[in-house]
């Protein structure tokens, strides 16, 4: 794959900006007290400018989830096709975590700035739990339809994501963010591990009796 161009270069040095300046006025003035002309002002554009980039202030505090959810359905993809289900998720979480710690390495100032805003605003930290939710539903279908069944009914699929997702959730948590990246990989895999351990790691690819209507 080539490099991006120069329109792509550019469009990205602004978006990163963007993240830049609001996270700087959020732990400045608080994230309620910050508005959108503020970032733009910052960044020295329009706000209508900002809109090409962002839908909201909040769609840019919480776009790290987006690059969760893309790192986490491209290695799901990517598992073999006769890898139990359980296991091809725990692998594609193992491997989404160590493609966002790699790219948190290499911008750990903005990655500590953005523990901080979520852990200072509560508000904000429940509509990121409302995204990871929505990331979980399209994650179930995909291994749902991996499994071929139907990601409405199979409770196995959505019971699987819910639970990987959140031991995922707790080795984040548990890492402390002074210590480094190599840390927050630890810390995932310790708890990924343990939610091996805790349930079964297959199912047979025919639903049982009842789980599709």
């Amino acid at each position: 794959m080539g490099q991006p161009g120069l329109r792509e270069r550019k469009k990205l040095r602004t978006r990163l900006a963007l993240i830049d300046a609001a996270l700087d006025l959020f732990l400045a003035h608080g994230y309620d007290r910050t508005t959108v002309e503020q970032i733009a002002d910052a960044v020295e554009i329009s706000p209508r400018t900002f809109f090409r980039y962002f839908a909201s202030k909040e769609d840019l505090a919480l776009d790290y989830l987006t690059e969760v959810e893309t790192y986490v359905l491209a290695a799901l993809a990517e598992r073999p096709a006769d890898e139990p289900p359980f296991t091809a998720l725990v692998n594609a979480f193992r491997t989404a975590t160590r493609k966002l710690a790699e790219k948190a390495a290499e911008d750990t100032e903005r990655y500590l700035k953005i523990r901080k805003v979520l852990e200072s605003t509560p508000a904000l930290m429940g509509r990121a739990i409302g995204r990871s939710a929505q990331t979980e539903r399209r994650i179930t279908e995909v291994l749902a339809r991996r499994q071929g069944t139907d990601p409405e009914h199979d409770r196995r699929a959505q019971l699987a994501v819910a639970f990987v997702a959140a031991a995922t959730r707790i080795g984040f948590e548990c890492h402390d963010v002074g210590t480094g990246m190599g840390d927050l990989v630890e810390r995932v895999e310790e708890t990924l591990a343990l939610a091996e351990e805790a349930i079964r790691p297959d199912w047979h690819i025919c639903p049982p009796p009842g789980a599709l209507s």
